[in-house]
């Protein structure tokens, strides 16, 4: 189940880390019970990206780290654009992949 969802984004289940599998678990339970609406959703989203903010404000964080935690805060706010307008979300995809590094020849 949870692999067609993710293979949608081209991602894996194992690829994940813990605390985005218990994400998804929780997000797919309550899909199944008819729980999921979009405050819940906006909500959930605030709470997770307040604890990445947390993390990256820690001094010990190494770069390899600080680079993962500035790329889930990305996707988060990604997610957070996408939900509250369309419009505020194209423009955030659009920076995104201006940001990309140019593809190698």
């Amino acid at each position: 189940m949870f692999d067609k969802l993710l293979e949608k984004v081209g991602r894996k289940y194992d690829d994940l880390t813990p605390d985005e599998k218990v994400t998804l678990s929780s997000w797919v339970e309550a899909i199944n019970k008819g729980k999921v609406t979009p405050v819940k959703v906006r909500e959930h989203i605030s709470t997770m990206k307040s604890a990445v903010e947390e993390e990256l404000a820690k001094p010990n964080n190494n770069s390899k780290k600080d680079i993962f935690l500035k790329a889930r805060l990305k996707n988060y706010l990604l997610l957070e654009a996408f939900i509250s307008s369309p419009e505020k979300a194209q423009n955030r995809l659009d920076e995104m992949i201006a940001g990309l590094a140019p593809a190698r020849t």
